[in-house]
């Protein structure tokens, strides 16, 4: 299995400095890849979870993350497709995978908060539609100079240069945790991405639904990768059932848990510290989020398996 890690984008030790820094240790480490997500607004009247009250630009971020690695891979999960055009995510995408020498990794999800879409003159309706045309947009743009024409969106004839250095494109996961998006995410995209808040223990079932999809479809395997929501120390137990959530407890347990993931089909696993209350609020200190961050990147390396 391979294992990454949630780049610095959230809360309190998203600064430069550690971008940079974190980057380099978790290459050094053994880490597969870095990752990023969206948050547009922390609207004044929806409440959210810490990790998304002060969040860096995704794409921005893996463009400065490029500069500051050479071999690590770098992700989104995941960029929303109803708020930008497919135009504008094609250049952009194109771009980080030219600074970095084809290193990206591309998700794309579809939103889910209101105010987003009132604030982006976006519309929350056939969502799983556009996705369709969004990924095949995207696809046509890296590979011809044909543009697109669909329901949704009309790109005139033209080249978009430079291409992206992986051919066709970058890969492209999808989320969503609805049953169609996982279906979708198999037999269109190149793999799947959980959320945050994705119930671990149904992660076997669901894997299931985009390998089966994927294989309908006539494509390979599709990569399944868990955002790792790690809670280092006492276990977390949940609400429902009182047993321990995975990726939950001590650094043994939760090692356990990523063999776990491994046999039911996950075949990526990143440590998202940015949802750590302790890491990616921002109202912690920083320091004391630096500190508790570098720990958990050390006893989690991938080196430290062997």
């Amino acid at each position: 299995m391979d294992i990454g890690f949630g780049a610095p984008v959230s809360g309190a030790w998203a600064t430069p400095r550690n971008l940079t820094e974190f980057a380099r240790r978790a290459e050094r480490l053994g880490y597969r890849s870095l990752w990023t997500f969206q948050r547009l607004l922390a609207p004044a009247s929806a409440p959210l979870a810490p990790a998304y009250r002060s969040v860096l630009d995704p794409m921005v971020s893996l463009g400065y993350l490029a500069s500051a690695t050479a071999a690590i891979r770098l992700g989104v999960a995941v960029v929303n497709h109803p708020f930008a055009s497919p135009l504008l995510l094609a250049k952009q995408a194109a771009t980080v995978d030219v600074l970095s020498g084809g290193r990206l990794d591309l998700g794309i999800g579809s939103g889910w908060l209101p105010e987003e879409f009132t604030g982006s003159g976006a519309d929350m309706a056939r969502r799983g539609a556009r996705a369709e045309e969004y990924v095949a947009a995207l696809r046509a743009l890296w590979s011809t100079d044909r543009g697109y024409d669909g329901s949704f969106f009309q790109i005139p004839p033209g080249r978009q240069d430079p291409r992206p250095v992986q051919r066709p494109g970058p890969p492209l996961l999808l989320g969503g945790m609805s049953a169609a998006a996982m279906e979708r995410a198999g037999r269109i995209g190149d793999g799947w991405v959980t959320t945050s808040s994705a119930d671990l223990s149904k992660i076997a079932e669901w894997a299931k639904v985009v390998q089966n999809a994927a294989t309908a479809a006539g494509r390979g395997p599709a990569r399944i990768i868990c955002r790792g929501v790690v809670r280092p120390g006492q276990p977390a137990v949940s609400k429902k059932t009182g047993e321990r959530l995975r990726l939950s407890g001590s650094y043994e347990q939760i090692r356990e848990d990523v063999s776990w993931l491994d046999s039911c089909g996950v075949t990526e696993v990143f440590y998202d510290l940015n949802f750590d209350p302790q890491v990616g609020d921002p109202s912690v200190e920083e320091g004391k989020a630096v500190l508790r961050a570098s720990e958990i990147l050390e006893a989690l390396a991938p080196d430290a398996r062997l």
